[in-house]
C-alpha cells in the first residue's frame, strides 16, 4: 500500500555554494520558510518534473521533502532533512556561521 502524500517543497542542493536550496516559483531560495509548500501530489510531481528542468547548472539533486506545517512555517518531517537544513557539520560556516 503506497503512503499517503504529506505537503511537501521541492529542494536540492546549489552547485556553487554546495548549500540545500527550496524552490519558490521558478526561484531557488535558501531559507525554508520562503519555499513553496506543495498540498497537491500531481502538482507536486509536475511541478518536480518542472525543477528538474530549471535546475540546469544551478543545482543538483533535486527532489521532494515532506513538511509539517504545525505553525504555518513549513518545518521538515524527517531528521535527515532538519540536518541539511541547519547546513554543514564539520565546522561553522555557511547558514550556520550566520547563527
Amino acid at each position: 500500500m503506497p503512503k499517503a502524500f504529506k505537503p511537501s517543497v521541492i529542494t536540492a542542493n546549489a552547485l556553487l555554494l554546495g548549500d540545500v536550496v527550496y524552490l519558490r516559483g521558478t526561484t531557488w531560495v535558501r531559507d525554508l520558510a520562503e519555499a513553496e509548500v506543495l498540498h497537491d501530489e500531481a502538482q507536486a510531481n509536475a511541478r518536480l518534473e518542472g525543477a528538474a528542468t530549471l535546475a540546469g547548472e544551478q543545482v543538483v539533486g533535486v527532489y521532494l521533502m515532506p513538511v509539517s506545517e504545525d505553525s504555518g512555517t513549513p518545518t521538515p518531517a524527517h531528521f535527515r532533512e532538519a540536518f541539511r537544513a541547519r547546513g554543514p557539520s564539520n565546522y561553522a560556516h555557511g547558514k550556520q556561521e550566520t547563527q
